[in-house]
């Protein structure tokens, strides 16, 4: 017996492929560029890690976010993993009228890490990277970051989680 299914073609409606997405559980973190009255963040969840070595990550970002050209010129980037008791910092960096600068060093309580980018102390996990390579892919720029500094927090932190278009927790 098949399984009740939607086929999706090159027609198909971006709604419904952002819902066969929704299946799949990602975490949430903040991805940020400079630090102090040069800091911008923006709520991510399209992290991956793709290589030991070298150490890799992948972020996307929407090719017209204002990020995409900070990251671009500096050659640099910080991503702070966030936990389930970080979710309305994931909220507000995820807003167009985003806090930046000192006030979004304050809001985050973040410090300068050793790349110039502000890093959480209080994250689940922050990554400080190095741009390694850029690729448009579609209406997204794909990032690879070469890890050069990194933190984990304690093993028991609950990560925050998204899934189908909602923040979710682990049961």
């Amino acid at each position: 017996m098949r399984p009740d299914s939607t086929t999706l073609t090159p027609e198909s409606d971006i709604a419904a492929f952002r819902s066969a997405m929704g299946c799949f559980p990602t975490g949430v973190a903040l991805l940020s560029r400079g630090s102090g009255a040069g800091a911008s963040v923006v709520t991510v969840n399209s992290l991956t890690s793709v290589s030991l070595d070298p150490l890799l990550l992948l972020v996307c970002l929407k090719s017209d976010s204002r990020m995409v050209r900070r990251v671009s010129e500096a050659g640099s980037f910080a991503v702070n993993v966030l936990d389930e008791t970080q979710r309305d910092l994931s909220a507000l960096f995820a807003r167009p009228d985003r806090p930046s600068g000192e006030s979004a060093m304050r809001l985050l309580d973040a410090v300068e890490g050793a790349t110039g980018n502000a890093v959480l102390p209080s994250a689940a996990a922050f990554f400080e990277c190095r741009l390694y390579a850029e690729h448009a892919g579609g209406d997204h720029v794909v990032f690879l970051g070469r890890v050069v500094a990194m933190h984990r927090s304690t093993p028991d932190r609950r990560p925050l989680l998204f899934h189908h278009g909602r923040y979710a927790a682990l049961a």
